[in-house]
């Protein structure tokens, strides 16, 4: 069984930053992926950004140079720094553990920026 929590969403002002955390527990294989999808109001779920277990990191093209994904994976525990936050970031982020072609995800913490 693998559990996941996200913590640290909340309401910014557009340019303003914001880092949510999200801490795996469980049964959970050393080589896996871990990352941060977001969900707008009507819209799909979308890729954020991941980083493997070997520090490898994706990013979405609409959050390159102003979201930073990071990991520790001694606590099995992922960060997504997101700086120069815009309106459109607005969504539901998710937590997602991806090992061996199985998918986990968080319960979603809610970041809004609005002014």
């Amino acid at each position: 069984q693998v559990h996941l929590v996200e913590s640290g969403g909340g309401l910014v002002q557009p340019g303003g930053s914001l880092r949510v955390s999200c801490a795996a527990s469980g049964s959970i294989f050393a080589v896996n992926n871990m990352g941060w999808y977001r969900q707008a109001p009507g819209k799909e779920r979308e890729l954020v950004a991941t980083v493997t277990s070997f520090g490898q990191t994706n990013y979405a093209d609409s959050v390159k140079g102003r979201f930073t994904i990071s990991r520790e994976s001694a606590k099995n525990t992922v960060y997504l720094q997101m700086n120069s936050l815009k309106p459109e970031d607005t969504a539901v982020y998710y937590c997602n553990l991806h090992i061996i072609g199985i998918d986990y995800w968080g319960q979603g913490t809610q970041v809004t920026v609005s002014s």
